[in-house]
């Protein structure tokens, strides 16, 4: 019963992150629309550049924007591959809650190795043809369209007097899960799982840092507040077509039913498998088994290699594969689009992150 109560807590305080990263990202990606793209053309360097920054934004916002700039030409497939290795959809936000420190490493190296691929890729396959009918660019974006240029209209107090469900419902869960935070009720035992557990940065015992789990969730309790202030204010249409419908209901039944189960599992193989003994012993053939379910357009399976980590039962090369292969579910409007595109970009993904993944287990990373 331990052990369920321990799971459910820990998918608790990482689906809250997540969802209060996810708000505020939703917040400031609205100020983001209409930019111009004419000086991209004719230069596959700031392409390739432009296309990894957009990919590392977490979610699904600057994926995206590459795949609407790629299918009207005015990107090409190596800019494509980059933000496809650069990003790590909905995955992003949980390693950022789960594994802070290892996530800044990460995120750097995935945007060194989607650069250095995308220019590769655009030196030695230069496309003659382009897969899609040249045309204007025109904002489009099904995941930061809003009618108005603002999300804020009327005072908090005007709000309040006119309260939706959906604003009720967001500003009480965040008001709880801050509190929940603050009082260090979701904070967990760490796992017991002997040497493999140097690979946790945030199970190490007797270190004092700014990224141990106390002090990260303390800020992520400051961040709550602003979301919370932020929500108080929102115009209602933001609230109820961003917040409520792209947010909440596409996101958080997913996230966490996937971390919890994933949590599940591993706690009791842990105590009555002993998988960490088959994982430590067997890294190669789980780096072939990350990248492999990295070819999954959708969040949700890849989050298992993250909880494998955090637990310290896996190396970092693991969970680089699973992060470099993986796009969420940015890449399913390239799946609709071009399906040839599709599956080249994640053959390259595939090919490249089980190599590098070898050569960082050869070095004992």
């Amino acid at each position: 019963m331990n052990i369920v109560i321990e799971a459910l807590k820990n998918s608790i305080l990482i689906t809250g992150l997540v969802m209060i990263m996810m708000l505020l990202i939703e917040y400031v990606n609205i100020h983001t629309h209409g930019s111009t793209f004419s000086k991209l053309r004719g230069s596959s360097v700031r392409q390739v550049l432009l296309a990894a920054l957009l990919g590392l934004i977490p979610g699904c916002v600057g994926g995206f924007a590459v795949v609407s700039l790629y299918t009207h030409n005015i990107i090409s497939f190596g800019a494509l591959i980059a933000m496809m290795i650069a990003s790590s959809g909905d995955e992003a936000f949980v390693l950022m809650a789960a594994v802070p420190k290892t996530a800044v490493i990460l995120f750097i190296a995935l945007l060194i190795t989607g650069i250095l691929t995308g220019l590769a890729v655009d030196r030695l396959f230069k496309q003659s043809k382009r897969p899609f009918t040249p045309e204007e660019y025109k904002i489009h974006d099904d995941c930061d369209s809003i009618a108005s240029p603002s999300v804020f209209g009327a005072s908090i107090r005007e709000n309040l007097r006119h309260f939706s469900k959906e604003r009720l419902i967001i500003i009480i869960g965040i008001a709880i899960f801050a509190i929940a935070v603050v009082m260090g009720i979701l904070e967990h035992e760490h796992m017991e799982v002997g040497e493999a557990g140097h690979h946790g940065e945030e199970h190490l015992h007797g270190a004092i840092n700014i990224f141990s789990e106390r002090w990260i969730n303390l800020l992520f309790a400051g961040i709550s507040v602003l979301t919370l202030f932020l929500t108080l204010k929102a115009k209602e249409h933001f609230i109820k077509e961003h917040l409520w419908n792209h947010v909440i209901l596409k996101h958080f039944k997913s996230i966490f039913l996937w971390t919890f189960g994933a949590l599940l599992v591993i706690h009791f193989g842990m105590q009555y498998l002993h998988i960490e003994n088959w994982v430590k012993d067997n890294v190669l053939l789980m780096i072939l088994l990350a990248a492999t379910i990295g070819l999954i357009p959708e969040s949700g399976p890849h989050m298992v290699f993250i909880t494998l980590f955090a637990g310290g039962l896996i190396p970092f090369s693991v969970l680089f594969v699973s992060s470099m292969v993986q796009d969420g579910h940015t890449a399913l409007p390239l799946l609709a689009e071009s399906k040839g595109s599709f599956f080249k970009a994640k053959a390259v993904n595939f090919v490249v992150g089980i190599s590098l993944g070898i050569l960082l287990h050869m070095f004992g990373i």
